[in-house]
């Protein structure tokens, strides 16, 4: 039997298909970041940063959020972003990405955190994550995060971006380590995919790198000099009103 034909059907569509940016987004990325350094003169680039930029990159508003998942947006799709240092972006398998800060304590009233149960503990972990997926996601068709990968001194630099997910509780298991961090595995192929730091409650989640990702080096430009930018942009001591 064929499916029937409905009058009210979702047709929204993401501004481009996962890891297919928009055309001469790699040459758009490398003016943006040589700028970047010749304006700044340090390879500081911060999350906020990279936020900013990839809005400018794809056109879209730009919102810094609270949690986190949505601070890029573009009609029904949003963006969170995320930073990673590596000394080979070009070549990288996999990224540690911070992903927010996730209480037992806050979230559940857990307490003796160390002594209870490891497996119980991870899946109210996953349990604050899946919960703030599913808020976000009211509000859009699809989420999504984009991952800058930067060498120390930002002449290399990777870009991808996954569809934002869920996770099944199930699916993992949990043991402290000897540092004293709590590690969840997938119980499957005992992969380690999540580490949680009791001290700051910090959620890390390993992710793979595709092959499909934006890979570029780029030359490092000269810092720009002060009395050069002034001059270009004909300053004057009016510009100047002194208070006090």
């Amino acid at each position: 039997m064929k499916n029937p034909k409905l009058r009210v059907v979702d047709k929204y569509k993401a501004p481009f298909q996962l890891n297919k940016f928009p055309h001469n987004f790699a040459i758009e990325l490398g003016k943006e970041i040589i700028y970047f350094l010749a304006s700044r003169g340090t390879p500081r680039l911060e999350g906020s940063d990279w936020e900013e930029i990839f809005a400018r990159l794809i056109n879209a508003q730009w919102k810094p959020s609270n949690v986190g998942l949505d601070d890029i947006v573009f009609g029904q799709t949003a963006w969170g972003a995320k930073t990673v240092k590596n000394p080979n972006p070009l070549t990288a398998t996999a990224v540690r990405l911070i992903s927010g800060r996730n209480s037992p304590t806050y979230s559940f009233g857990a307490r003796k955190i160390v002594n209870c149960d490891p497996n119980d503990l991870g899946q109210q972990i996953l349990s604050i994550w899946n919960t703030r997926v599913v808020e976000v996601r009211r509000s859009f068709k699809n989420l999504r995060t984009v991952v800058l990968i930067k060498s120390n001194d930002l002449l290399e630099l990777s870009v991808f971006e996954f569809e934002t997910q869920e996770f099944i509780v199930q699916n993992y298991y949990w043991e402290w380590n000897a540092n004293k961090n709590l590690i969840g595995y997938n119980s499957k192929t005992k992969e380690h995919v999540f580490t949680w730091q009791p001290h700051g409650s910090q959620f890390t989640i390993l992710e793979k790198v595709p092959q499909e990702r934006i890979s570029i080096r780029i030359k490092k430009p000269p810092k720009l000099d002060k009395e050069t930018i002034l001059k270009t942009l004909k300053f004057s001591n009016s510009w100047i009103q002194v208070i006090k």
